[in-house]
């Protein structure tokens, strides 16, 4: 895209007043996407739509400026109500965690796909101008050490990310068929503050503090590349302003690390053994590694701030001086969770 064609595309999206509606914005992404409009867009209005399922939390919005609506997007009404009268449209709403989908999928279909068009088909009807449909490299399959460029063929190994695949696909029919203005961005796994516990960063960085051990799948050695979600953020910010409609943008930190890696410098940072690191079964289907090829998203103008260990670094400290959140997530559901996830695996030998 020319400067010149970046700047219009800008310019339409500086109008005062401007309503953004930002879906599932109580849950991790979403809120510091939220904080970030808050503060470089101070002029629009943003309104909020989750259903606050045991993943959506409104402290995260605790002092930011929003019109916060609860409601589900596979809900037709509750969709039409809240993309009534908004310009833009950031869809974060999903369910994320490989390894509950591994336990159950139905709530995926029903958000992830169902939930996808649901929203979209409202925004057509609202004549929304932009519509950015948040997915994960997780739809490619696992990389083998190839980066994935966006017309790679997608090959998702799990409920979780056959999902999120289906809710892309659902994006690009809305804008063939109804002329949805929508974009499509995949990110790489996201790290920072305000993520559930039960994803890995966060699980281990509470275990460690906490002295308990971290179980690690199988040998450690599935690779990721953590990406700081105040990178994963602007990245989306970027698509929002410049993307084309119809198109997908990878979204990556080139941090690549394996799973061992990360446990161990979690450790590090908190001046924990590494005696606390357990090994345990493996779970069905581990994609070994996600590598994104991001260049079409950098010729926008994008470019990530945080490295491997800043990323790190700067998630472990936010956890361990905030207990005061993730302190009362870690009871009630999320232990019963945990032990059905984890008990077994932790009561048997190392694989």
């Amino acid at each position: 895209m020319t400067d010149t064609a970046q700047s219009a595309e800008r310019h339409r999206t500086d109008e005062p007043g401007l309503t953004i509606l930002v879906t599932g914005a109580a849950g991790f992404i979403g809120s510091n996407f939220v904080r970030a409009v808050r503060r470089d867009r101070p002029e629009w209005q943003v309104r909020v739509l989750d259903c606050l399922t045991y993943a959506g939390d409104r402290r995260r919005l605790a002092g930011v400026d929003v019109d916060f609506i609860e409601g589900d997007i596979a809900d037709p009404e509750a969709a039409r109500g809240a993309v009534d009268g908004a310009s833009l449209v950031v869809n974060f709403a999903a369910e994320s965690h490989v390894d509950r989908s591994l336990l159950d999928a139905s709530d995926f279909m029903r958000t992830n796909v169902a939930g996808a068009y649901t929203i979209m088909r409202a925004a057509v009807d609202a004549g929304v101008e932009k519509f950015v449909q948040v997915s994960t490299d997780e739809v490619y399959g696992e990389s083998r050490g190839r980066a994935f460029t966006e017309r790679d063929l997608l090959n998702p190994r799990s409920p979780y990310s056959a999902s999120k695949a289906g809710g892309e696909m659902q994006a690009f029919a809305v804008g063939v068929s109804f002329g949805l203005p929508v974009c499509v961005t995949r990110g790489v796994n996201t790290v920072g503050p305000w993520q559930h516990p039960e994803k890995a960063v966060p699980l281990f960085t509470i275990n460690a503090l906490r002295d308990r051990p971290l179980p690690v799948y199988g040998r450690g050695e599935q690779r990721r590349d953590r990406l700081h979600v105040q990178d994963h953020c602007s990245a989306i910010f970027t698509v929002l302003e410049r993307g084309q409609p119809g198109e997908v943008y990878n979204i990556s930190a080139g941090n690549n690390r394996d799973n061992l890696t990360v446990a161990r410098a979690i450790c590090a940072r908190l001046g924990k053994p590494e005696s606390l690191i357990q090994f345990v079964q493996d779970r069905p289907g581990h994609d070994w590694d996600y590598i994104l090829d991001s260049t079409r998203l950098r010729e926008l103008g994008w470019a990530p701030r945080y490295d491997f260990q800043t990323t790190l670094d700067s998630t472990v400290d936010w956890y361990a001086a905030n207990e005061g959140w993730w302190g009362p997530l870690v009871e009630g559901e999320f232990r019963e969770y945990y032990a059905t996830q984890y008990g077994d695996r932790l009561r048997k030998s190392p694989p």
